[in-house]
């Protein structure tokens, strides 16, 4: 969109601002907690609250594109839920009861929304049941409102990545800087969130994808341990490193939809068996401490605050250092992550190689399960995207990645090597050094981790960090080894509570 268009789009949104008040509820930076007061006093209901969300959607999103398409079923659910909420007797239901969730568009409904990753091939495509983690959102009561853009497959067809571009979703833009990238590939998910079309929303991550679009729109990214949440019904790439978590305004509303999304899932049986052992009795919610970083050990691995002296980054990323010392944290810097060069260099380092003969078995795998889909294997997909070229971008993003993953043949001899090279960069790399030094996290800006991180299929929570010069938001990521989930909250809330950086979001062009 041309820069005069922008502003006067970014005009626009600040009528709708005016027009949101006027109807009493505050919809705009609601959060869980706030909704369930409204439910509980009897100012709100889920029905009015996703009327609220519908109108907000259909006068955002021709400028933002965060959302692919809304339950037509949405308004019936919410209906059920205030009847549910009417008929308990205590008149409390749980935390999620009622609430709005919009999904990240890889992430299976069986219901009348579409799950095409993105991507034309698979519009029309039927799944047989709810995605594992859909399947606990509405057992506590939430309400799907829809499906959210993102890049998935375009970030990875492409090297270079598409800045939040879908064939179904068109490009997302970024609500605080409309012509700055949102990233992906949870793009609309993080978008939604930040510009409240959404009361929470969900997104995957493989390398970065909740990391980066959260960090960059200004929200709470929360990438699990690998295997915590279930990928069953996810659109694949890697069983090695794909993670479904929470995306929402604040850390207490991403922890309470981590909390409802967790746990062991027959149907992805060996990553959620494994996993549980690291999920806490009584849950998420009991490590929102405000003290949390008193006596944590944090690590400031070297590499990736590069930010040149003078500039807003650098200023605020050591003043948010320097506040985590104040809170009672133990800062530990110039810290080295063994080989950090070769875990950084995808081409080199057996990424490439394991990715590709990965994804042609996850997604061969995945379509066939479907109960209807005009696409059943990634060599039909190949051809799609030939027979389509002008919708799918190809002359732009191609699919290189793609014909290589199609002429893998399974995982042998090669890709056994590069997935035990990975396994053992990454537990030479951060691994060892969070346990030489009995760090509690590492601490780095937005997703420049990630692929540190999704090596070894550990976790990290980004928080809203600051506000560069032209206002793009950039965020402060906690990252651990596997299972760390309970003192990475505990960081990134009190943290959170102590700086308080998040505004609402701006739509500068």
């Amino acid at each position: 969109m041309p820069q005069p268009l922008l502003a006067v789009a970014a005009a626009l949104v600040l009528l709708l601002f005016a027009a949101a008040a006027a109807h009493g509820f505050e919809i705009e930076e609601a959060t869980v907690a706030s909704i369930q007061l409204g439910f509980h006093n009897g100012s709100l209901t889920s029905v009015e609250l996703v009327r609220f969300y519908l109108d907000r959607i259909s006068r955002l999103n021709p400028l933002l594109h965060a959302v692919i398409e809304v339950n037509p079923d949405a308004l019936r659910h919410a209906a059920r839920a205030d009847a549910e909420r009417r008929s308990s007797s205590s008149g409390k239901c749980g935390a999620l009861h009622g609430v709005p969730v919009l999904l990240k568009d890889n992430i299976a409904t069986r219901d009348a929304l579409n799950t095409t990753a993105g991507s034309f091939a698979l519009l029309g495509s039927v799944a047989r049941r709810d995605a594992g983690v859909v399947r606990r959102l509405r057992r506590a009561g939430a309400v799907v409102l829809g499906k959210a853009n993102m890049d998935e497959w375009a970030n990875f067809r492409s090297l270079a990545g598409t800045d939040g571009w879908s064939a179904r979703g068109g490009q997302a833009r970024n609500p605080y800087v409309l012509s700055a990238s949102p990233c992906g590939s949870s793009t609309g998910s993080a978008i939604a969130a930040a510009a409240s079309m959404a009361a929470v929303t969900v997104g995957t991550e493989t390398d970065g994808s909740i990391l980066c679009p959260a960090s960059l729109n200004s929200v709470v990214g929360i990438k699990p341990t690998v295997g915590l949440t279930s990928r069953a019904g996810v659109v694949p790439i890697t069983p090695r490193q794909d993670t479904v978590g929470p995306i929402c305004r604040t850390v207490t509303d991403a922890v309470l939809v981590l909390d409802a999304i967790v746990g062991y899932d027959a149907l992805d049986a060996a990553a959620t068996s494994t996993a549980s052992k690291y999920i806490p009795d009584g849950g998420y919610t009991q490590f929102l401490k405000k003290e949390g970083l008193n006596g944590k050990r944090i690590g400031i691995p070297n590499g990736f605050f590069s930010y040149a002296n003078g500039t807003v980054q650098h200023t605020v990323y050591q003043q948010h250092i320097d506040t985590m010392r104040k809170q009672g944290a133990i800062v530990i810097e110039d810290l080295d992550i063994a080989n950090l060069s070769v875990i950084l260099d995808s081409l080199n380092n057996g990424q490439e190689i394991a990715l590709a003969a990965e994804f042609k078995l996850s997604l061969n795998a995945y379509l066939p399960g479907l109960s209807y889909s005009p696409v059943r294997t990634l060599a039909e997909i190949i051809a799609f995207n030939d027979a389509h070229p002008v919708e799918e971008k190809m002359k732009e993003i191609g699919q290189i990645i793609f014909l290589v993953a199609e002429n893998t043949t399974g995982i042998g001899a090669i890709e056994k090597a590069a997935i035990s090279q990975l396994n053992k960069l990454s537990a030479d790399g951060l691994e060892k050094l969070m346990r030489e030094h009995e760090l509690d996290a590492v601490v780095t800006p937005n997703d420049s981790a990630s692929s540190v991180l999704a090596m070894g299929g550990m976790p990290a929570i980004t928080v809203p960090g600051g506000y560069g010069k032209l206002g793009v938001p950039f965020g402060v990521s906690f990252g651990g080894l596997k299972g760390y989930e309970p003192r990475l909250i505990e960081m990134a809330y009190a943290f959170e509570q102590v700086t308080m950086v998040r505004k609402t979001p701006t739509f500068l062009p």
